[in-house]
């Protein structure tokens, strides 16, 4: 009798971790889908903090951008001429804060390298009046076209510990160009310094020919009007209220929805705010008024 308690008992034990091993297979992510809905699972459940989740939906998020999603567009570009003087460029180094710099000949289709503005430090201390040519100090420049994957532009960046890239067409036109700052801000966020003007958080920015990043609380009357749009006024002050609206619940980051005729994907929100949004114009529509 006791043979065949012991017997059933273990037999009971081993039906016991079968079934919790099963149920642990079964409850594995089985794609991304089911994966991001376990980590908003777990931020309901406190596990991890909102802005973890968000990161973590931000690191899912990258492996399937390309290049072209997040780059900054060639009308955005702020280059200096190889050619021209340094005395005469200084003013828009200055102005614009960047630590980098293409620099061009001619156009932007002729990137001769890259400037780093810490390179210069060290005319600071040299008593000549005559500034010595920018060439002197470019840095090679890398290129890489529009089709790579973000992630994988993300880890040379870090191998190869570089900083800033030229994104060119497949017909080898210079379409823009892309930092590793451009991919941290697509995983946690925007990233701002000291030298953010805070008057630029309602500003509409461009991305690609297609694709804008919109601050929520963007007026609905300057959005209509940048993207030539009949979003009811009535309805919301701002695109964000639009957007929550269309939703009817606070919708999480990667989320995305279509209002004709724009698709709007979340890029940052909270749990009571939609903060940024990625908006996509269809291409048939015209751009070119928002395009170099």
């Amino acid at each position: 009798m006791s043979d065949d308690n012991s017997q059933s008992s273990q037999g009971s034990a081993g039906k016991s971790w079968l079934g919790r091993i099963t149920q642990m297979l079964q409850g594995e992510p089985q794609n991304k889908e089911e994966l991001v809905e376990v980590i908003a699972d777990a931020q309901e459940r406190a596990l991890i903090d909102p802005e973890t989740k968000d990161m973590m939906e931000g690191v899912l998020s990258v492996s399937e951008l390309k290049v072209r999603d997040i780059m900054i567009p060639r009308s955005q570009m702020i280059t200096l001429d190889v050619d021209e003087s340094l005395e005469n460029q200084l003013p828009i180094m200055v102005e614009s804060s960047h630590s980098r710099f293409p620099v061009i000949c001619e156009d932007k289709d002729h990137v001769e390298g890259i400037l780093l503005a810490k390179d210069l430090l060290p005319l600071i201390l040299d008593k000549s009046d005559a500034l010595p040519a920018l060439r002197e100090y470019l840095r090679p420049a890398i290129v890489v076209p529009e089709s790579k994957r973000v992630d994988t532009l993300l880890n040379e960046f870090r191998q190869k510990r570089y900083h800033m890239a030229i994104v060119i067409d497949e017909y080898g036109g210079v379409s823009g160009l892309v930092t590793i700052e451009d991919i941290l801000e697509t995983i946690v966020g925007e990233i701002e310094d000291e030298h953010d003007d805070e008057d630029e958080h309602n500003d509409i920015r461009q991305l690609s020919k297609h694709v804008f990043t919109v601050q929520a609380l963007t007026p609905l009357e300057e959005f209509n009007e940048f993207f030539s749009t009949e979003y009811d006024t009535q309805e919301a002050d701002t695109i964000g209220g639009i957007i929550l609206h269309a939703f009817g619940h606070m919708p999480s980051r990667g989320e995305i929805i279509d209002i004709e005729p724009l698709q709007f994907k979340v890029t940052n929100s909270d749990n009571r705010r939609i903060i940024q949004l990625q908006v996509t114009v269809p291409k048939t529509e015209t751009t070119e008024d928002h395009v170099e």
